[in-house]
């Protein structure tokens, strides 16, 4: 047998640089891990916090890549014996005399964390930085870069680049010295587009966030639902973090409304949060704990069951008091993938995937309990007198979905850009610290509510 001499792609090895891993709430990067890792990339973790969750998603176990847990020296000993074993290598002491000045400038944590991500870099002969949020991950990931000349790139959601703590020189120099940066909407580049200005966003580019369509089937023809909006009230399901960007309060407040205009809804509230009691709270005030049920936080499995069992997902974003709202979040995909008709607050990017009468149904202002009122009512009544119409919605969601944020699809784009970025000369970061001059105005800080935003979801 003649052997094969077919030229093999050289193993590389690409790094995700993280805050925490694992966390409950991101299910949208274990996703993304788990669509590289089939597409046969060769993945390692590097974690800079320990996860302070209790709960986790059965995907986690499927991930392959090791999970390498940065410490943060406590002790002065400690910290200076991680400089010492780092200068150990000639490379990292190189990148060293050209930026101990610069890296002097970070937080110590920032810094002493780079200099330990560089050097594990090295030893698992990683090729390619990859950061998620433009917040401390990016910072380590291209302090790490910068001593090691490996490129690095990151992914940016919402909080990261919307909240008004958001310091835009930082952000402004980490997209500078990334070779690409990843927006997760159209919504998220154009404004970055218009913050940073056209010469920083050229390397800017829209992947979007998948998901692995085979966990969450298309739903039974609503026909089939056992359990029937003509033969029960109406069953509601809202899913996501007890925070003021969700909307729950002024769910909360329509649903009272509901109630007493003759269309009772039952409504299974998932998730916690900082608002939980206030929440609470509110639910005794309205007189409704024979219609509202909260069951904490649950896992993805646990949630798409729920779906099935729903008639409607309830998402009334909208933009917090702080400037945070939500980006385009997870919970909303995996709703329109299995097939649950969604009624969703005109946020962010939110539109792109909620086109009103043709995905879903889409609530111009979330805050407001009579247009979150209209919308379930107008579901509750075609789910009564032409379920076929929702289906027609339904199935539009569902071909969105897959179209458009399909996990293997983004594993492509992913890996197709890291592959662009080692075939040219990387413009790895020559400083760690600001260029001021490159900095765009903000000139969003007083823009309209509509067009600010905010954070990743679950």
């Amino acid at each position: 047998m003649q052997a094969d001499h077919t030229p093999t792609k050289p193993s590389v090895r690409r790094a995700y640089v993280l805050k925490m891993y694992p966390r409950f709430s991101e299910t949208f990067i274990v996703s993304e891990i788990l669509a590289r890792e089939a597409a046969g990339e060769e993945l390692v973790i590097f974690s800079l916090r320990p996860t302070t969750d209790t709960r986790f998603h059965p995907e986690l176990a499927r991930v392959k890549a090791p999970v390498i847990h940065v410490e943060r020296p406590s002790s002065a000993r400690s910290y200076w014996q991680t400089w010492q074993e780092s200068m150990q290598d000639p490379r990292i002491a190189s990148g060293l005399q050209t930026h101990l000045g610069d890296l002097a400038e970070l937080g110590h944590d920032d810094a002493v964390q780079a200099v330990a991500v560089a050097r594990l870099a090295l030893e698992h002969e990683v090729t390619h930085l990859h950061a998620h949020f433009a917040s401390v991950a990016t910072t380590v990931a291209r302090a790490a870069s910068a001593l090691t000349a490996i490129p690095y790139s990151f992914t940016t959601h919402a909080k990261d680049i919307f909240h008004e703590s958001v310091e835009f020189e930082d952000l402004s120099r980490k997209v500078a010295g990334a070779d690409h940066v990843i927006a997760i909407s159209d919504y998220n580049h154009s404004y970055l587009r218009r913050l940073l200005g056209r010469e920083l966003s050229e390397r800017i580019v829209v992947v979007r966030n998948g998901l692995e369509l085979e966990r969450f089937p298309y739903r039974p023809a609503i026909a089939e639902r056992p359990s029937g909006a003509a033969h029960a009230i109406p069953s509601l399901l809202a899913v996501g973090r007890l925070v003021e960007k969700k909307g729950f309060g002024h769910l909360l407040t329509a649903l009272a409304r509901l109630r007493d205009r003759g269309l009772p809804c039952h409504l299974d509230l998932v998730g916690t949060g900082p608002l939980e009691d206030e929440l609470r709270e509110l639910i005794d005030a309205l007189h409704l704990t024979e219609l509202v049920d909260m069951h904490g936080a649950l896992t993805q499995s646990e949630v798409r069951e729920m779906f099935v069992r729903h008639d409607l997902l309830v998402a009334p974003f909208v933009i917090g008091t702080d400037g945070n709202a939500d980006g385009l979040p997870t919970v909303l995909l995996e709703g329109m993938a299995t097939g649950i008709p969604c009624v969703a607050g005109n946020v962010t990017a939110v539109p792109e995937v909620i086109i009103d009468g043709e995905t879903g149904w889409l609530v111009d202002d979330g805050s407001d309990p009579e247009q979150i009122i209209t919308a379930i009512a107008e579901v509750v009544r075609r789910l009564r007198e032409a379920p076929d119409s929702v289906r027609e919605i339904t199935d539009a969601a569902r071909d969105l979905v897959c179209r458009l944020h399909d996990s293997a699809a983004q594993a492509r784009e992913l890996s197709g850009l890291v592959d662009q970025a080692a075939g040219r000369a990387a413009p790895t970061a020559d400083r760690i610290t600001p260029k001021t001059d490159r900095v765009a105005p903000n000139t969003d800080r007083d823009a309209p509510k509509a067009d600010r935003e905010l954070e990743y979801v679950s």
